[in-house]
Parts: structure tokens; sequence; C-alpha cells
């Protein structure tokens, strides 16, 4: 039910092209994060049809991706982003299942709370890291590391967003779980994370004036540090707490919402 009222939604969208998208990579901006009850979905995207175009790709407008995130064996990323460094990196797979392509991306959140992000066409393989792959992580992080390995795979379905009057993107994932490299797995239905993506603050959000109306407000969510704290005992996970806490209280929502 919850699937076909965004389907639903999402059809009523102007569309736009994945080469249409160029414009709007945005490899270097400012992002907010929403996290929110995933029944609020359709309602929510009800309310942007008219100021944005939705991307479509065959067709289709929701879209599976995967991403396995790479860390040292002491957790070099993690730790940099629960101790809430002003600059820090993470490092990731992206797949994109739709089109079966694959990207390695690193991304740098730097002093200014700006975010770069570089990647190139790679596939993770058993044998990783291959030459290209060497090269690209040695160019983009700072300092020597040992050797890289997946810590947590990531899958969730999106709804991607483009502003008609206003350059930004709006990123909508929910159907999340996480997994471990051996085996073990956790499955959020009841969360959905939105992300506003923008150069830079030079024009006035209808995505986020929205989100203010309807009680949603950013805040600080990593998928990698939460999907970790979820389904492993890592370091200095009390730092998550808040975040942990809000999840316990989306999912109640959820659970109440079902049982209504």
């Amino acid at each position: 039910m919850f699937l076909s009222e965004i389907h639903t939604v999402s059809s009523s969208f102007e569309p736009i092209t994945l080469s249409e998208m160029d414009r709007v990579l945005l490899m270097n901006r400012i992002e907010k994060k929403f996290v929110f009850c995933s029944i609020r979905l359709p309602e929510l995207l009800s309310r942007l049809n008219e100021n944005y175009k939705i991307l479509e790709i065959d067709n289709e407008r929701i879209f599976p991706y995967s991403t396995t995130y790479m860390d040292t064996p002491d957790f070099h990323f993690f730790t940099q982003q629960v101790r809430g460094m002003l600059e820090r990196h993470k490092v990731r797979y992206r797949r994109y299942e739709m089109t079966g392509l694959s990207f390695l991306e690193i991304k740098k959140k730097t002093n200014t709370n700006r975010t770069i992000k570089w990647r190139i066409e790679n596939i993770y393989k058993p044998d990783y890291p291959d030459m290209d792959a060497k090269s690209f992580i040695k160019k983009y992080l700072p300092e020597e590391l040992p050797d890289l390995h997946p810590v947590l795979i990531s899958g969730f379905s999106r709804v991607t967003l483009v502003g008609k009057h206003c350059n930004e993107r709006i990123t909508l994932d929910f159907d999340i779980t996480f997994a471990s490299p051996y085996g073990k797995i956790a499955s959020l239905p009841f969360l959905a994370i939105a992300e506003l993506k923008r150069p830079k603050h030079s024009c006035l959000s209808h995505f986020g004036f929205v989100m203010k109306q309807e009680g949603i407000h950013p805040g600080s969510f990593s998928k990698y540090c939460i999907g970790s704290a979820l389904i492993m005992d890592m370091p200095r996970k009390n730092i998550l707490k808040p975040n942990l806490l809000l999840i316990n209280k989306i999912e109640n929502e959820y659970a109440k919402s079902n049982r209504a």
C-alpha cells in the first residue's frame, strides 16, 4: 500500500532525464539531512510536484541503490564522524542497480561544512583495490592509511528531485537495510532520509519551507555510522545515542500508524 502510494504520487511529477541531471551533479555543495517516518513520504511528495522534476530512467522513477562502505581495521572514518571532526572523509562503492553502474567515491566534509565528492567508475572486487582504485584513493585522501576493506553494506530505494526554479537536488531514501559483510542484517522500513543538496544558500528552497511546515527539522545523520552502530559493537557508539533514540521514536510512530 505504502509503495503503491509513492508510485502514484511520483507519477504526477514532470520528468527529468539522467543526461539532464548533469547540471545538478553538485559535487561541491551544502547539504541538509532530514530524518522522518516513511509513512509521511506520499503526502510530502504531493506538496513538491509543482516545484520539482523527478528523475526518470526507462519509465521508472523509484530506483534501488547499494552502497558498500570501506574503512580501516580500526574504523578510522567512523571515528572521524562520531567525534565530530570538522574535516573528515568517507570512502564507499555506490552501485546504481537500475543502470548497473558502479562508482568508487570519496566524500570530504570540510571545516566550512561543505561536502566535496570525487568519484570514478569502478567495481568492488575480491582483489580490491585495483590500480585505478589505489591511484584514486592516494590522490584524494590526505594521509596514508592501512588497506581499506568493506565494513557495511546499505541498500535503499531512492526518489530524486531537481528544482525547477532553484539550483538544488533532493534525494528521498526509504526501504533502508544495513548488513555486515558477515551476514548480520538490520531492516528499517519505517525510516526515510531526505537530503537537500545545493551549491550555496543562494535561494529560498521550497523543499526546506515544506519540511519546516511539516515539523521535520534538519539534523546530523550518517547512514554509515548509524548502520554500523545498529549491527556491530562500534567504538564510541554512545555518541550516537540521540540518533538511535530518534530511530526508536520513528519506529514507534510507524507501528502506531499501522495499528490504526
